[in-house]
């Protein structure tokens, strides 16, 4: 059986949900890139964001921190022109 360092199956069943969501929404967001859906690129970037938040949340609240200079990503959107 694999080492899991005191975390439980709940604690990875959960984890793996939020990973699954953050999944979700980062094929969302790719699907709006390629179709150049600018409008739904936008709200599918801030649920990806937020599936992030969620996960990187959670990690926290167990006592998992993020190894040092470890960011949450972030991207800058230009004005069309």
């Amino acid at each position: 059986m694999p080492e899991t360092h005191g975390y439980g199956e709940q604690f990875f069943r959960r984890y793996r949900e939020l990973l699954d969501a953050e999944d979700s929404a980062f094929d969302e967001l790719e699907h709006a890139y390629e179709d150049g859906d600018r409008a739904h690129f936008e709200l599918d970037l801030a649920a990806w964001h937020g599936a992030l938040e969620r996960r990187h949340s959670y990690l926290e609240r167990h006592g998992v921190s993020a190894p040092p200079g470890l960011m949450t990503p972030t991207l800058a959107l230009n004005p069309l022109g």
